[in-house]
């Protein structure tokens, strides 16, 4: 009988800090991931994950396409490599049913043959794959073993605690640099707002007119000159010919 997962406390700190916000890339977290899955499961020689585009269609007709995927090792990345460029094999089918599939011996898989030939060719007896939906963020990860029915039906809980992990990083991230584009948007408006109230001031001292009329006379000029109008704004600041 396969030996069961400990979760050490070094393992939960590791599995906690992927999901915390960083500069790691989606490849950079996909192999971590596959990292300490095969550091931490008994029975598991390595893994590969991959992270998934979900269509935001509301019929579901399209299917998801692989955006960015990494192994813990060269062989199994050839595996997943190989995979994805047929675009068949045990990994799409988990990514259409959003349902775990395990094969204890590889040899004796009649599916799939293209994908258990290559896992053959290196060495890989059995595997696991889990998927973690976490939307719009879809994460699948493979455990490979080296041995027939290595890798225990036990070990299929920690497989989907990392491939949860794993997705929660990128979601993080995603909303992260969504909140991080939002703030810089609005900074910038805020300073543009500020250059063409100052740029507005100087127009009205200098033609003795009112708000309305500096802000249509640079709208004027923008148009004209081709300019946006902050540009025209920092040239009218600066002191520069803008007629």
């Amino acid at each position: 009988m396969p030996p069961t997962t400990v979760l050490t406390d070094r393992l939960a700190v590791e599995i906690a800090r992927l999901g915390v916000v960083g500069a790691s890339s989606d490849v950079g977290t996909l192999a971590r991931v596959s990292e300490l899955a095969a550091q931490a499961v008994p029975g598991c020689a390595g893994a590969s994950g991959v992270r998934w585009v979900v269509p935001d269609a509301a019929d579901g007709s399209e299917a998801p396409e692989p955006l960015a995927h990494a192994a813990s090792h060269p062989e199994l990345a050839e595996i997943t490599d190989r995979q994805l460029a047929r675009g068949k094999g045990p990994v799409f089918e988990v990514v259409t049913t959003r349902r775990p599939l395990a094969a204890d011996d590889v040899l004796a898989e009649t599916r799939w043959s293209e994908a258990t030939t290559d896992m053959l060719r290196r060495g890989v007896r059995c595997f696991s794959t889990t998927p973690h939906d976490n939307p719009p963020v879809l994460v699948t990860l493979t455990l490979y073993g080296v041995s027939p029915g290595s890798l225990a039906p036990g070990q299929h809980a920690l497989a989907s605690l990392l491939a949860a992990q794993g997705s929660a990083a990128v979601s993080n991230a995603l909303q992260y640099d969504e909140v991080h584009r939002t703030a810089t948007q609005l900074k910038e408006a805020v300073e543009s707002r500020a250059i063409v109230d100052q740029a507005k001031g100087i127009l009205m001292h200098a033609l003795g007119c009112d708000a309305d009329q500096a802000f249509a006379e640079m709208r004027r000029i923008s148009q004209t000159r081709h300019l946006k109008l902050t540009a025209l704004a920092q040239r009218i600041v600066g002191g520069r010919d803008v007629t």
